[in-house]
């Protein structure tokens, strides 16, 4: 396949006139006390925008201008109007309290750091939104604005639904489903023996963090039917895990399922809501399976499920029936590697539905019969789809984003296509190219909200018509003389884009130089890694301001997407199974390589930085030696695979049992005598996650070898650390530990 991917260089403050015109005249230097402060150096940014089914008014969440961490709920009419605060998250709840232990964790898994209105959802009809606000539920209602609090308990409800005909709201209590009545406002508890070890329609720790399943229970679309998991977590190891803070520990008995250990127990139920009557499904005799995903048939007659093997190397779709929990296997998917998880499925009018597929190579979206048989493919060629975004039933167009450029892939940019259920087509492009777009349809296809970035545009989010006809902006985010980014535009760095070939793969990549660079010069580097399987770092998008914040320092920012990491063909991302560390770490050696090669580069001052994988892949790096890195900052890393999860784990690195050698090869703890220069080790102290064991066993060993390095823990922190006053401290430690390593101050610099 050829190419399609050339180095290019993009100024930042190209195309834009008030960057010319304005700042350059009064530059300001960007500091890590600005970065880490109110209000957001982004710029208004519409989070979590939704339409309404009907398509008349768009939904989204803004952060406050006074304190970023904290989300209000706006809304706005798609036609004439302006935005208005839909649910003021302090006017409701002004003291927000401690959120229960649960929560926090649920929270974790789903990566929501802030506080106030953190998600919503719509009914079907669009005539309510439903907010769950610091642990209680309030329902607003799209007519006259009135927002009516639903529950006012000690404990927290979860996972808040408005029933799709808009008749009930569910939510999780204690561990058991509960209805509210709407109209009564009488509660009904559809289960109730969750407690202990027994949870009902919660999703799993492993569905949460791994599988991208956020709840544990569906509505049927004719309000007859909830199904629900219920889960068992006795048969999971208890991990003992210290929760320390800064006024003291406690011992949290965490059920972690380690690899190669036994996994929660998963049933499915249907529950008839007017009858009362659950029914068990039928998931097989092997319990040891995971339960991916659960949808229903337009009409609510057929409860379609996913069941993928421990090893996840097949993954079944059952047809239920909801009256008996009799099930069928219809389709099946199958690989020698792993079945990749996706949210592709739409159930369609006439009992066909839509999924995607890897079978080709690439992930691509067909079209099935009711029998589960394929029809035709929807989408085909030398590129991967991301996300099947909806569909118009009427027309039969089927919207998908996805990184491709005249049919092959392009994985810097990303737009949204449009293609036809009817036949298979070439795709036409509806959004366009030169920068980052994401959708969200609304019910009938007929219209999308639009959220786009680029080089010089912060995220921006319009509504827009299905041929991609601009309505209206929902937050247009203009990077004008009153935006929070304008005094510090001129100094944006350029940014350069180019590859690599690795294996017969291309790689991607992207440079940052400090804004009065001089070719004659030469300058240390920062070499920025995530590297796992990961949607991919390297993009024409609006770049966050911490990279401002190194080419302020002085240092050059690169980065590389290395084999195994980006949403790209199955060869590229199975690169790494069952030798994490390996491929990557080859290919990040090919960059350090390609930067020693350049005139610019101080090839004794690199230093890599990451965090959770990016710590992995940071800790693997410095104790390469033919990275010759000269520091390595190191977030939270996994240090030994048989210490974390196990649908993460095993998908990519099979069983401890079964793959010895690989387990062996990516431990952190042989590699430490090779360390080619100063560590920066991090870690949350309350991480349940990447379980602080993980950096624990790699402070022992270096102790034990009298080797030097440096540490900053992180009490009350979990796989991340939050807030403006921590992260600050974060970034200052950063600049430091650079600056003293391969910056002014290290015993090296010229």
């Amino acid at each position: 396949m050829r190419s399609v991917l050339l180095a290019s260089v993009f100024a930042l403050t190209a195309g834009s006139a008030f960057a010319q015109s304005t700042t350059s005249a009064n530059p300001a230097v960007l500091t890590p006390e600005r970065v880490f402060a109110n209000p957001s150096l982004n710029g208004p940014v519409a989070q979590g925008v939704s339409l309404s089914p009907d398509g008349e008014l768009v939904a989204f969440l803004r952060a406050r201008t006074d304190d970023v961490s904290v989300l209000d709920l706006w809304a706005a009419p798609t036609g004439a109007g302006e935005p208005f605060k839909l649910i003021d998250a302090r006017a409701l709840v002004p003291d927000a309290g401690e959120l229960s232990e649960a929560e926090k964790a649920r929270r974790e898994r789903m990566r929501i750091s802030q506080r106030g209105v953190v998600e919503y959802s719509w009914d079907e009809q669009g005539r309510y939104i439903l907010a769950p606000l610091e642990g209680d539920i309030f329902l607003a209602s799209r007519e006259g604005g009135e927002v009516r609090r639903l529950t006012d308990t000690e404990a927290d409800e979860i996972d808040a639904k408005v029933s799709p005909e808009g008749n009930y709201v569910s939510f999780v209590r204690d561990q058991d489903l509960v209805i509210l009545n709407l109209a009564s406002g009488a509660e009904t508890e559809v289960t109730t023996d969750g407690e202990g070890l027994i949870t009902w329609a919660t999703a799993e720790f492993i569905a949460q963090e791994e599988m991208d399943r956020d709840t544990g229970y569906w509505w049927s679309p004719n309000e007859k039917y909830i199904a629900l998991q219920r889960t068992d977590e006795s048969t999971v190891d208890i991990i003992p895990r210290l929760d320390i803070t800064g006024g003291g520990a406690s011992v949290i008995e965490q059920r972690y399922p380690r690899a190669g250990r036994p996994n929660a127990v998963v049933e499915l139920y249907v529950q008839d809501v007017a009858a009362g009557r659950p029914v068990k499904v039928d998931l097989g005799t092997n319990t040891d399976i995971y339960l991916a995903r659960v949808n229903w048939s337009a009409d609510g007659s057929t409860l379609y499920v996913q069941r993928q093997s421990r090893d996840q190397k097949t993954l079944d779709l059952l047809a239920v029936d909801p009256a008996t929990g009799a099930s069928r296997v219809i389709n099946t998917q199958r690989s020698n590697a792993w079945v990749s998880l996706n949210n592709d499925f739409k159930a369609l009018a006439d009992g066909t539905f839509i999924w995607s597929s890897q079978e080709s190579g690439w992930r691509h979206l067909y079209l099935y019969g009711a029998d589960g048989r394929v029809i035709r493919p929807i989408t085909q060629g030398d590129y991967a789809i991301k996300s099947l975004n909806g569909v118009n039933a009427e027309t039969g167009e089927v919207f998908f984003t996805a990184s491709m450029r005249d049919g092959e892939e392009y994985p810097i940019e990303q737009q949204m296509f449009r293609a036809s259920l009817r036949e298979t087509v070439t795709p036409v492009p509806v959004t366009p190219q030169g920068g980052w777009w994401s959708a969200s349809l609304n019910r009938t296809g007929t219209a999308y909200v639009g959220n786009y970035t680029d080089l010089t545009t912060p995220m921006r989010s319009g509504l827009y018509q299905a041929d991609g006809t601009f309505v209206r902006w929902i937050e247009e985010n203009a990077l004008d003389a009153d935006h929070p980014f304008a005094p510090f535009v001129s100094r944006r760095p350029v940014m350069e884009f180019g590859t690599l070939e690795s294996h017969g793969e291309t790689l991607v990549w992207q440079m940052a130089k400090p804004v009065d660079f001089d070719p004659s010069k030469t300058y240390p580097v920062v070499m920025q890694v995530y590297g796992g399987p990961s949607g991919g770092g390297v993009r024409h998008g609006w770049q966050p301001a911490t990279t401002q914040l190194l080419t302020e320092a002085g240092y050059i920012v690169f980065r590389l997407d290395n084999r195994g990491e980006g949403d790209r063909s199955t060869k590229f991302k199975e690169a790494l199974y069952l030798k994490m560390g390996q491929p990557e770490i080859e290919d990040q050696v090919l960059a350090a390589n390609y930067l020693r090669s350049l005139p610019f580069v101080a090839d004794d001052r690199i230093a890599m930085m990451g965090w959770s994988y990016g710590g992995f892949m940071s800790l693997m790096a410095i104790t390469e030696p033919a990275m010759g890195l000269a520091s390595a900052m190191v977030g939270a890393p996994p240090t030994e695979w048989s210490l974390y999860d196990t649908h993460y784990t095993e998908r990519f690195m099979s069983t401890p049992e079964a793959n010895p050698e690989g387990y062996a090869a990516s431990d952190a703890i042989p590699r430490l005598d090779n360390l080619t220069g100063r560590m920066l080790l991090m870690h949350g102290m309350a991480d349940d996650n990447v379980i602080l064991e993980n950096s624990t066993r790699v402070i022992d060993a270096l102790q034990a070898k009298s080797i030097p390095f440096e540490l900053m823990l992180y009490p009350g922190q979990r796989h991340g650390v939050r807030g403006n006053e921590r992260q600050l401290q974060q970034w200052r430690m950063y600049l430091d530990f650079l600056d003293r390593t391969i910056g002014s101050r290290a015993p090296s610099a010229d």
